[in-house]
């Protein structure tokens, strides 16, 4: 659709007759839009609550929510957007088969001090109209955000900033990640191996290995994503970033004994 519904000299009809469609296609584009809008809102937050929910547990909601669909349009988005069922997770990253794969160090690790382990994890973020993608890292002791970013792509550049900013800050003894190819590439390594910290991996399609940095996900979409609808990136990154201070510093976390992360993060 060439259509620009907002522009500042030439109206709706104009720019219908100049194109030779009925007015009507507009306002029709606009509404299928708005339909598919509503559905992919719904499906992400029935998915960020429920992963473990196929197909047809998503159509079965989807209906009880009040949308007519069928079976075949439900594959269809959860394909766009990426969505299977539990254990394997939303497909934000993507493996590289030539990039080298670093073992899970974490199995029976007890983690009992700041700094210990750092993890990372990409998620998408909805806007007004199209997506944008989160990363942040996370100390999970203190479950303290130390960087994040947003970005329009899926290219490494956005991780390799968040990273080289947290490790602005303090280093961890162990990072861990998934195997997506942003966290695989040359780049992102050689900063860590650089910095002398010990790389871990979770395995392919086991979201619960970096299950804090799924936890926040959680929370960031339920206590802000799901309650704004952000037009743009830069709308998003300046909610984001408002929600990251306050989620840091006035957050109290019950497995935190109701302390907030900035506090336990900073105590030692």
């Amino acid at each position: 659709m060439l259509l620009e519904k907002d522009h500042d000299d030439i109206s709706v009809k104009r720019q219908c007759l100049l194109l030779g469609i009925a007015r009507s296609t507009a306002y029709y584009e606009s509404v299928r839009e708005n339909e598919d809008g509503n559905l992919l809102n719904a499906m992400d937050e029935i998915y960020t609550g429920r992963p473990f929910y196929g197909k047809r547990k998503m159509k079965a909601e989807l209906i009880r929510r009040g949308f007519e669909i069928g079976i075949k349009k439900v594959c269809s988005l959860m394909r766009k957007l990426g969505l299977c069922c539990i254990y394997r997770k939303p497909k934000t990253t993507v493996p590289n088969p030539y990039h080298k794969k670093y073992p899970y160090l974490l199995s029976g690790v007890e983690i009992l001090k700041n700094n210990h382990v750092w993890g990372t994890d990409i998620t998408f973020i909805r806007l007004a109209r199209g997506w944008a993608y989160l990363t942040a890292i996370l100390d999970w002791y203190s479950r303290y955000v130390i960087s994040f970013r947003l970005s329009i792509t899926m290219e490494k550049e956005f991780c390799v900033e968040a990273l080289t900013e947290a490790l602005g800050t303090a280093k961890p003894e162990i990072f861990n990640s998934d195997q997506g190819s942003q966290f695989t590439s040359y780049e992102f390594t050689e900063i860590l191996e650089q910095s002398g910290v010990k790389i871990s991996m979770d395995g392919r399609g086991r979201c619960l290995d970096n299950i804090f940095t799924e936890r926040l996900w959680r929370t960031i979409k339920y206590e802000n994503i799901f309650l704004h609808s952000y037009r743009s990136v830069d709308e998003a990154r300046t909610g984001i970033g408002a929600y990251l201070n306050f989620y840091n510093n006035k957050r109290i976390h019950s497995s935190l004994n109701y302390a907030t992360p900035t506090l336990i993060h900073h105590q030692n």
